[in-house]
This record gives structure tokens, C-alpha cells and sequence, in this order.
């Protein structure tokens, strides 16, 4: 064989190993997305008993459940629901009850006072109690993680805000797994943003059981500020987390997300008529103030039930409430609100 005839030959043999090797790397690929999807699929079964199963909504018995909520609305503020959710939604069918904090500490909120044995021993009554008040609505446990905290030192970024590492996030997943709850991971900016922070929990919020909350509090605009007054969102900032999520509803094709907005003032939420509802997103607005009954329920009544947006949540406070003189709220008494509360908060 002349010299070339054998170059050209062993240029063939050359590009036929090269392509080999592009197909191999291809199939790789497909195999490695094929297998992270399976993986959600699987962190989807083993929750299966906690969510719906993505079978087509019942819009009869989706208005049913919204009218009985706002039954006794004498006002009529609120009104029949304007977005149906995508199949799988856990509102208004089920109530959720969860347990607030950061492992960290224990001034947060309970899940860092106690092992989380016994918080789920603790939470377990709680969701007791409030079957027995509501025979009529599923109650499912959830864990209020915070997973953003606010800070008093700026911190090297100087952002006033601290992000928890995975094995704490992990540890509020695992949690909520040994009782067939939800998560929810909560962002108290500081001087961050929502743009900023919730491309950091992706991951987590890609998982079927785990839902968001945002904490306008501690959305502060001046670091001068951070513990002087009590910061604010905008509708605009929902409308970011809202599509945020309903982003990854699409793409993984997870029942609706809960996205929860804590609020006890006027000003911590502006423009809140202009929130827009998706149906791949739930929204709760959650009277997160503490008190007296009294000082409570007017707060609801302020805050929350003249401002109608979609759902509607209610904090009870183990210490702060308490110490104000009054027993805690019961469940009897927190039915009895217009909305009806469909989102627990214990801290």
C-alpha cells in the first residue's frame, strides 16, 4: 500500500473513533439527565402519601372548599376564586400545620429548642388537635425552616443576611420525611434580594414536598436600619418568587408550590392587589404578629382579611403570646376568622 493511501486510511480509522466517542459522550449525557430525573421521580414517591396524585382537579369541589372558607365574610371582600390551581394542589383541601425555627437557636422558634424527636412528638399533637377541631380538611405537618437569617453584623458580603449550610437544610428534609410533611423554606433577606436568594435553593425547591416562604420583616433597604424598623416587600418581589416557582412547577412537573408571606403591618407588603395568582402557585398571607387574642384577631382583620389575595395564614406564638397574659389561641377560636386559615404557624 503507498504511503497515501495510508495516511488516508488511518485519518478514516481516526474520525471513526472520534465519532464513536461523541456518541458515547451523548449517550452519557441523556443517561445522566434520565437519571436525576428518576431520582426527583423518586423523592416524588416517597412522599406520595403527603401529596395528591396529579390526577385532573375537581373545580366543583375546589369552589366548594373556597366558598366554605370565606362563608361567613359579611363584607364580601372575598370572593369566588379567580385562578384554579394545576392538578395536585394541596389548597384548600388540606390545612397545613407547621413547626417554625432555625436549629441554630432557640429563640428562633421551637425546632431549635428541642431534639427533633421530640418536635415531632410535639408536632404530631399539634396536628392532633386541630383534625379534632376540622374533621373536614386533611392536616398535614410541615417544618418551617429558616433558611435564609437575618443578621445584625453585615457579614463578609455585607449583606446582613446568612445562608444555612446543605447539611442543616437536609437535616429540616429529613424531618419532615419521617412524618409524611412538607417543608418550607423560609428567606429573611436582610439586604439581599429574593433575585439573589432563590437561585441558591433551587435544588430543594425542585423537590415536590418542599415550598417557600419570604419574611418582608427583615427585607431591610439601609443597613443603618437592620434592627430599627421593620423592612418591606412589594408585589413586584412576590411576583419574582411567584414565577420563580412556577417555573420549576413546569419543568419538573411538581403539583403547585405554597409560597407563604409573612406579614403583621401595612407597609411589610405593598400593593398587594397587584400579587398575580398562577396556577401553579398557592399564595398564603400569613398574620405573623404575637399578643393577645384580642391584639391578633384585629390584626388579621387589618392586615389580612381587608387586603384579599388567595389564602390565608395564622402564627401562634408558645412564649410571646403567652407572656402577654392570655392562654394560647385554640384552634376553635382561629376557625372562626374569615378566611379560615388554611396555613398553621407554631413558633
Amino acid at each position: 500500500m503507498r504511503p497515501f493511501h495510508l495516511k488516508k486510511s488511518l485519518f478514516l480509522f481516526i474520525g471513526f473513533i472520534g465519532i464513536c466517542l461523541r456518541v458515547l459522550y451523548c449517550s452519557t449525557n441523556v443517561f445522566s439527565s434520565h437519571s436525576r430525573y428518576n431520582s426527583l421521580n423518586q423523592e416524588k414517591n416517597g412522599i406520595k402519601d403527603t401529596i395528591p396524585s396529579l390526577l385532573p382537579l375537581d373545580s366543583s369541589l375546589y369552589l366548594q372548599k373556597m366558598m366554605n372558607l370565606i362563608q361567613m365574610d359579611e363584607r364580601r371582600l372575598w370572593t369566588a376564586p379567580k385562578v384554579y390551581p394545576k392538578s395536585g394542589a394541596l389548597l384548600p383541601f388540606c390545612r397545613v400545620v407547621a413547626f417554625y425555627g432555625n436549629f441554630y437557636s432557640a429563640q428562633m422558634g421551637i425546632l431549635g429548642q428541642y431534639s427533633s424527636e421530640r418536635v415531632i412528638e410535639k408536632l404530631k399533637e399539634e396536628v392532633t388537635h386541630w383534625k379534632l377541631a376540622d374533621s373536614t380538611v386533611k392536616v398535614i405537618p410541615a417544618i418551617h425552616y429558616i433558611a435564609v437569617t437575618a443578621q445584625r453584623d453585615s457579614g463578609i458580603d455585607h449583606m446582613y443576611r446568612l445562608r444555612m449550610p446543605s447539611d442543616q437544610i437536609n437535616r429540616a428534609v429529613e424531618m419532615a420525611k419521617k412524618i409524611d410533611g412538607l417543608v418550607f423554606l423560609d428567606i429573611q433577606p436582610g439586604l439581599s434580594s429574593l433575585q439573589l436568594e432563590l437561585p441558591k435553593l433551587k435544588r430543594y425547591l425542585s423537590l415536590p414536598n418542599v415550598h417557600l416562604a419570604i419574611d418582608p420583616e427583615y427585607a431591610i433597604k439601609t443597613d443603618s436600619l437592620m434592627t430599627k424598623v421593620i423592612g418591606t416587600l412589594d408585589a413586584a418581589d412576590i411576583n419574582f418568587a411567584s414565577k420563580f416557582l412556577a417555573i420549576l412547577v413546569t419543568l419538573y412537573n411538581l403539583p403547585p408550590k405554597i409560597l407563604v408571606v409573612h406579614r403583621f403591618t401595612k407597609n411589610m407588603l405593598t400593593n398587594s392587589k397587584n400579587i398575580v395568582l398562577r396556577p401553579e402557585v398557592q399564595v398564603v398571607i400569613h398574620m405573623d404578629g404575637f399578643g393577645s387574642p384580642a391584639k391578633k384577631m384585629n390584626s388579621y382583620r387589618r392586615f389580612i382579611y381587608s387586603e384579599p389575595v388567595q389564602f390565608t395564614g395564622f402564627k401562634l406564638f408558645y412564649k410571646n403570646d403567652v407572656d402577654s397574659g392570655f392562654p394560647l389561641m385554640t384552634p376553635d377560636q382561629i376557625l372562626r376568622l374569615v378566611p379560615k386559615p388554611v396555613y398553621i404557624q407554631y413558633q
